[in-house]
């Protein structure tokens, strides 16, 4: 399992970005400067039309902290690493709260003009801790499950799941199917080739786990983001700052920090269109992507970069099926799931000999009535000339 991100801790007293001795109202405003995806993606316009308000979104990562710009919008989760105990409001590591950040955090201070913003600042964070530390998957033994999570996630409310991790197995894929049957959306990263991924990682390469790749500041790709012909959306990943643990701040540069853009995103339409269903929503994100790279879906951009304001204002014409702007994905039902067995094929020929022998019956029946019926042939003088006729036959 690994971290989709390269974070960056400065504890530096001169530029006191993000000194952990500093108390967070101080430089705040530093922070939202810094911030530049807000402006690319024109989030303070975005904001006046939605801000995430009743959705909620579970970010399943290594906990989320109590922070000054969080307050108030995260929920008591769970800890599913083994052994754990917790509510998943803790957090080793920094990055969860790095993820709920980006995705709702509020600022804090006057207005809440200080600190870290997030995309959908009136979300609420459903927090899942399964992991601690430096990316370690468990307390001890080595344990990953993620798939105990989703279905937590699914069981208590969460219409959006961020995994901004590369992790899963045959169980995952398991969980992300019942997700998808239960109408939740998931967000996944689509990994970083400085982590050595070669392609885009599981979950995100599962059907209907949304893989998310990146973009820099010009709204290229991003050169760590790994390609893939799973990949279905990009959004800015280089030098995203966010909310860490400690009160701090922090910034990072991978596909976590665009996958958490997305969900934010994603959280916008949905509290916008609250009648939308999941694959209604990802369509609409989808359709309304600018297309780059090669023209239509590509294994860098996907359908293209996220454009929230397009999302939450354009007409999108319904899918022909339900999307993934693709046929939504269908998944083979397990053997206790599997629908009742057809008919044999003795009792097919038998209702199609009924069948053969009822027609058959209704023409003879057919005949008889007609032959009795039909008008008998003049014996006078012929009836006149033909009726006219037109280019396509006889006219009326």
């Amino acid at each position: 399992m690994r971290l989709l991100h390269r974070s960056a801790l400065a504890a530096l007293a001169a530029s006191a970005v993000l000194a952990s001795a500093t108390p967070a109202a101080a430089h705040g405003e530093a922070i939202r400067a810094k911030q530049w995806h807000l402006g690319f993606l024109k989030i303070a316009q975005a904001h006046q039309i939605a801000q995430g308000q009743g959705i909620t979104v579970a970010v399943i990562d290594t906990g989320v902290a109590d922070h000054p710009d969080l307050t108030g919008n995260v929920l008591n989760g769970v800890d599913v690493i083994k052994g754990g105990t917790g509510n998943g409001r803790a957090d080793d590591d920094g990055h969860g709260t790095g993820m709920a950040g980006i995705i709702a955090a509020h600022g804090h201070g006057a207005n809440n003009r200080d600190g870290a913003l997030g995309i959908a600042p009136k979300a609420k964070i459903l927090p899942i801790r399964m992991s601690v530390g430096k990316g370690s998957a468990a307390v001890e033994g080595g344990d990953v499950p993620v798939a105990e999570g989703i279905r937590w996630a699914v069981q208590h409310g969460a219409k959006i799941i961020n995994i901004s991790q590369s992790v899963g197995d045959i169980e995952t894929l398991r969980a992300v199917n019942e997700a998808q049957a239960a109408g939740v959306l998931i967000f996944a990263a689509a990994g970083n080739t400085d982590a050595h991924d070669n392609g885009v990682q599981v979950p995100g390469r599962y059907p209907w786990a949304v893989a998310v790749g990146g973009l820099d500041q010009q709204g290229n790709h991003l050169s760590t983001s790994v390609t893939g012909d799973e990949v279905e959306l990009s959004a800015p990943a280089k030098t995203i700052y966010s909310d860490s643990r400690g009160g701090i701040w922090r910034y990072g540069t991978g596909t976590s920090d665009a996958t958490a853009i997305v969900s934010g995103v994603a959280a916008l339409v949905w509290s916008k269109f609250p009648q939308l269903t999941a694959a209604e929503v990802l369509h609409r994100l989808e359709a309304t992507a600018t297309d780059k790279g090669t023209p239509g879906r590509d294994p860098e951009y996907g359908f293209g970069a996220i454009d929230p304001i397009k999302a939450l204002t354009a007409e999108v014409a319904p899918s022909a099926s339900p999307s993934k702007a693709s046929p939504l994905p269908t998944f083979s039902p397990r053997p206790s799931e599997a629908a009742a067995e057809p008919p044999s094929t003795g009792n097919v020929g038998l209702l199609v000999g009924l069948g053969v022998g009822g027609v058959v019956l209704l023409a003879i029946i057919a005949l008889v009535l007609f032959l009795a019926l039909r008008p008998r042939r003049s014996t006078g003088p012929p009836a006149g000339p033909p009726p006219p006729t037109g280019p396509n036959g006889p006219r009326p």
